[in-house]
């Protein structure tokens, strides 16, 4: 059988890399794909963008199935188009996809159904968002109402981090977002202490099947130092979300959502991913919720499992979910994520990559922002690869994958040496 999946950053690359494992997976083409697909034997890079034309290949190929990888398509209405054709792909509708390219809708979703969360208040004028956050002080937290490629929310320690934040986002739209309809939008919200934790499930529009635990890191610097990016690295499980937590997540985030989602007419399928503030009583809260794989999470996640994910995926799109056990290697998964110069703020693109190691059982580097340019590999994004490995510990893990971080050579790369001092710390 053909599978497609559509993207092309890391998340993307784990995905293509694990369905290529399933004994009925016979291609496996990614849209657009990057550097790292392109190199790969067995993945197929495919130059297509819009909805329309992913579907009108998928009709043409008889892709048996196609999952969707980063939020932009979901917005675009890319699962509406394919399931209009009677294509099976793996995603929420565009209405569901609300839940992550709308802070303010999500935010709204979660107080009408109780679903616990950080206070908000929202704005569109500059000088009420101002005058909010001079009334409640610093830290408080700043989020683009809109797809922003993980990099809209400020999480802001001085008043004068949030008010250039607020100047950011309502003025001059520094972030690239994505805006509704309405224009620019601001969600205010209180500052919440505790552990963060992404909890990730799948869904097929009435089960519910979760994924292993993970916890990303999503600071530049070194101890949790520095401005906020789409995630320097990651590992998996995640001790903070213990069985009871496990339990309580299930309980008052994940279920309510899937219920409250129908209550409001629309059927939720789909990864689920509740990024989670965990406090030290063990309450979990949602920070956010996404409607994909999380990116680094997944890369970790996926080394992690030992099941065949074009079944599972099969099982997700048929409604049968129930019918599915998930086997996981026991073994600590932890992504290194190796980002290009410049990054957050001006990523340099053009940097020639080389030194990467041959993947192993045990090894692999996820590409992320990379291309082929005349058979020269280079960087063509901020988060260019994820170097993720597994070991009988996190700590083994980290030594692992930081002994192959230091193999690679791309001019100004960065990376933490830190990724995983939570769960060390525990």
């Amino acid at each position: 059988m053909k599978v497609l999946v559509i993207g092309g950053g890391g998340r993307e690359h784990a995905l293509a890399w694990k369905l290529a494992q399933s004994e009925r997976v016979q291609r496996v083409y990614v849209a657009p794909g990057n550097g790292g697909t392109a190199t790969d034997p067995a993945l197929h890079n495919l130059p297509l963008h819009t909805p329309h034309e992913l579907a009108d290949f998928a009709q043409a190929e008889k892709i048996a199935l196609t999952v969707v990888g980063p939020e932009a398509p979901l917005a675009a209405g890319v699962v509406d188009v394919f399931r209009a054709r009677g294509l099976r792909i793996f995603g929420p509708t565009r209405a569901a996809a609300q839940l992550e390219s709308s802070k303010a809708y999500a935010k709204e979703f979660m107080q009408r159904h109780g679903i616990p969360t950080a206070l908000y208040a929202t704005f569109t004028s500059a000088a009420e968002a101002h005058a909010h956050v001079d009334k409640h002080g610093a830290p408080i937290v700043i989020k683009a109402d809109g797809l922003a490629a993980g990099k809209g929310v400020v999480v802001a320690m001085t008043l004068a981090e949030a008010h250039a934040a607020i100047d950011d986002m309502l003025v001059a739209n520094t972030l690239g977002v994505q805006h509704n309809v309405e224009g620019a939008r601001v969600v205010i919200e209180e500052f919440m202490q505790g552990e963060e934790a992404s909890f990730i499930v799948l869904c097929d529009g009435k089960n519910v099947l979760t994924l292993a635990t993970s916890q990303d890191h999503k600071r530049i610097g070194e101890g949790d130092t520095g401005p906020n990016t789409g995630g320097m690295g990651a590992y998996s499980p995640a001790p903070v979300v213990t069985p009871d937590v496990h339990a309580r997540v299930m309980r008052e985030i994940v279920h309510p959502t899937i219920a409250g989602m129908a209550k409001d007419g629309v059927q939720y399928t789909g990864f689920l991913y509740a990024g989670l503030m965990i406090d030290a009583q063990g309450h979990p809260r949602t920070v956010e919720f996404n409607c994909r794989l999380g990116d680094p999470e997944a890369q970790v996640i996926l080394m992690r499992l030992k099941s065949d994910l074009f079944e599972v995926l099969m099982h997700a799109t048929d409604g049968t979910l129930d019918q599915v056990e998930l086997q996981w290697d026991r073994r600590s998964a932890l992504g290194v994520v190796m980002a290009a110069h410049g990054y957050p703020a001006a990523p340099r693109k053009g940097d020639a990559i080389s030194g990467l190691p041959a993947g192993t059982a045990d090894l692999q580097v996820f590409h992320a922002g990379t291309t082929l340019d005349g058979g020269v590999l280079q960087t063509s994004g901020g988060r260019v690869l994820c170097v993720t490995a597994l070991g009988d510990s996190v700590r083994l893990a980290q030594q692992a994958a930081l002994t192959a971080v230091r193999q690679i050579q791309f001019d100004g790369a960065q990376w933490r040496n830190d990724i995983g001092h939570c769960a060390i710390r525990h």
